[in-house]
């Protein structure tokens, strides 16, 4: 069981402070030199500079098929003054040593990559040739000296430095060492990596999750990381809660490792045993438990002897950020890699952010590129003006952020909030990044899978962000979003999405989904009724003891069911009223796990999550759009994709109204 005692933070540290303390107690120089085969060396880094041995190429060689001739027999040369050469007897292909000497009124013929005969200083075309009976030619064009020739070591010059000390070897570069002859390289030594996932809660994928359980994607992410900057990482399984088995896990790593990263327990909470230990069993030991940064501030850097042993959040989110901080530059000084040299775009906040001041804050970011004046409907959009950079705001729990985002935004900690329309700037997660070709905003909705899966077919990629209809359809009138999917209610005209409707804003017709209240197979409280008739119940019960009452989950604020919802309760505040999910699958978790015992979700949804669902409302999900991005490719595709009758299909089937 967790103590109820917690632990406080050694020292909250300012980033750089935090970086300085970690860095003075290692010893940020590549590991020792190690040899290996040249075809065992894409993505080391080299560890001595090469010269060249010999020059490259190693002959003077011809670039063109055709024949080797004195230049000086072509001049004048041309189409109503030829000149016939008589030809040798050979003819020189790749690797043939010539025999024969070029001489005044003669030539050879030669293959590209053929050796240039002695006599011979340039190389006509066969094309800028014709027959001149057999065993001669005539030449019909005049030639320089040195025409369609590589002389010897025009490419690599014997004893010229070719890679430098420190090159990271992709294709190109092998290419290079092979072309000098070298079957073998001497590269940085690899570091070896140990990652150790910890808690109680961690759960290998494959296996049955428990209510409270999580899947480890901590190491698989690590892994990948530690791969992409041409490292070794060594997984050493999940430790749980355990002193011994983490004293004896994190000793291995010590040993074998020359890094060793946890992920989990850096937090206050009693339970956590991963500070301790590292504590206990390294030396100097921890330099830094806090750092002034959000999502992150757990971050605990230690050292072992000059070994760096880090506690990552267990977050994903900050996770990744604190890795990429504070581990990612000290595992490319160790592989002999520069510093990472991050891409940046400057980008418009579309709405005030708020931030923590005193914390350096990283807010992940999705890239809109704003609607051009005119479009061509044939091709993308092209515009000068800078994207604009919506915020996730998924929280550092969040597992699917980095694969949402574009980029990020960091907010400097004496800042309190950067208004809207700041021109800031977005650190781009991906050097070749682009943002995606169509951004939906809007409503949370299986439906979407289907007609984003048939986008993609067509050529262009797509972002959905679930922000409720309210937010999406404000986004597409402000031009951050191409397409909203909004369900809004109108209560006077008893229809959905066309009373809301700014003016300029359309709809493209999307498809119906059955609303209702989902419950627990087998609870007696809502056992042979009607929805409605269970609502009035549920209302009753709540004004005459909100103790006993059902527990609702309600839908965060802007969403089209908050709006449906909203009309039905009334001034009725049920039990869990102030409790919000922010889509159906949050409601139907919710409800599944008895952490409530109703709310209001699509009848796709409830199925997926095995729960009771009474009809309430058939409503209509559309889509909001400017006219004008109507005429974008991507958004087009979008609306194709909507009609086709293959889609249509996929739809009925998943329980849609299509």
């Amino acid at each position: 069981m967790m103590s109820m005692e917690q632990s406080q933070f050694l020292e909250i540290l300012d980033r750089d402070e935090a970086e300085r303390r970690f860095h003075a107690a290692l010893d940020l120089v590549p590991l020792a030199a190690e040899t290996v085969p040249l075809d065992e060396a894409l993505g080391r880094t080299l560890a001595e500079s090469t010269t060249a041995p010999a020059d490259v190429p190693g002959f003077t060689r011809s670039n063109v098929d055709g024949f080797a001739v004195r230049a000086a027999d072509t001049f004048g040369c041309g189409e109503e003054t030829p000149q016939t050469l008589r030809l040798n007897d050979e003819i020189l292909d790749p690797g043939t040593a010539p025999t024969r000497t070029v001489t005044a009124g003669t030539a050879t013929c030669i293959a590209t990559g053929g050796v240039l005969p002695r006599g011979a200083d340039a190389v006509i075309m066969v094309e800028h040739t014709v027959p001149a009976g057999e065993g001669a030619i005539e030449i019909r064009r005049a030639l320089a000296p040195g025409a369609h020739l590589s002389h010897a070591g025009s490419d690599i010059a014997r004893g010229e430095t070719v890679l430098r000390r420190g090159t990271l070897l992709t294709s190109r570069e092998t290419g290079v060492l092979a072309a000098l002859g070298r079957d073998q390289v001497q590269v940085v030594r690899q570091p070896l990596v140990a990652i150790l996932s910890t808690g109680n809660e961690v759960v290998p994928p494959g296996q049955p999750l428990a209510l409270g359980q999580v899947y480890d994607a901590n190491s698989t992410v690590l892994a990948g990381a530690v791969r992409e900057l041409g490292c070794l990482p060594r997984f050493m399984g999940i430790i749980p809660d355990d002193e011994p088995q983490l004293e004896a896990a994190l000793a291995r790593g010590l040993r074998e490792a020359d890094v060793v990263l946890l992920s989990g327990g850096t937090s206050k909470g009693g339970g956590d045993l991963n500070a301790h230990v590292v504590a206990r069993l390294t030396h100097p030991g921890i330099l830094v438990h806090g750092v002034a940064l959000k999502p992150g501030k757990p971050i605990c850097l230690a050292v072992h002897g000059r070994k760096p042993v880090v506690i990552l959040p267990g977050f994903p989110t900050s996770m990744v950020f604190t890795f990429h901080e504070f581990v990612a530059p000290v595992l490319r000084a160790m592989a002999g890699q520069p510093p990472l040299r991050r891409r940046q775009v400057r980008a418009i906040l579309p709405q005030r952010f708020n931030s923590e001041i005193g914390r350096t804050e990283y807010t992940l970011v999705s890239l809109v590129q704003p609607m051009p004046a005119a479009v061509d409907p044939g091709k993308k959009p092209v515009t000068d003006a800078p994207p604009i950079a919506v915020p996730l705001g998924k929280g550092s729990g969040s597992v699917t952020a980095f694969g949402s985002a574009d980029g990020f935004l960091t907010i400097p900690r004496q800042d309190e909030y950067l208004p809207a329309g700041e021109p800031v700037q977005i650190t781009l997660l991906g050097r070749d990044l682009q943002p995606a070709d169509l951004l939906l905003q809007g409503s949370h909705c299986l439906g979407l899978d289907p007609v984003l899966d048939d986008v993609r077919r067509r050529g262009f990629t797509a972002r959905a962000l679930s922000v409720g209809s309210s937010a999406g359809l404000a986004a597409v009138l402000a031009g951050h979003a191409d397409l909203a999917g909004i369900h809004i209610y109108d209560t006077a005209s008893n229809s959905y999405n066309r009373q809301c409707l700014p003016q300029g804003i359309t709809l493209l017709p999307g498809y119906g989904r059955l609303q209702g209240i989902v419950f627990r197979r087998g609870d007696p409280r809502f056992a042979g009724t009607v929805a409605r008739e269970m609502m009035a119940r549920m209302l009753e019960a709540a004004m005459a003891d909100p103790d006993d009452a059902p527990v609702m989950i309600h839908r965060n604020r802007g969403s089209g069911t908050r709006i449906l919802l909203d009309e039905l309760l009334g001034e009725t505040r049920p039990p869990g009223f102030s409790v919000e999910a922010r889509s159906h699958h949050g409601v139907a978790a919710a409800v599944a796990q008895g952490r409530a015992d109703w709310g209001v979700a699509i009848a796709p949804v409830a199925s997926l999550h095995g729960l009771g669902f009474l009809p309430l409302k058939e409503e209509r999900l559309d889509f909001a759009v400017d006219p004008e991005r109507l005429r974008r490719p991507a958004v087009a595709a979008f609306a194709e994709a909507l009609a086709d009758p293959a889609v249509r299909a996929r739809l009925r089937e998943a329980g849609f109204t299509a």
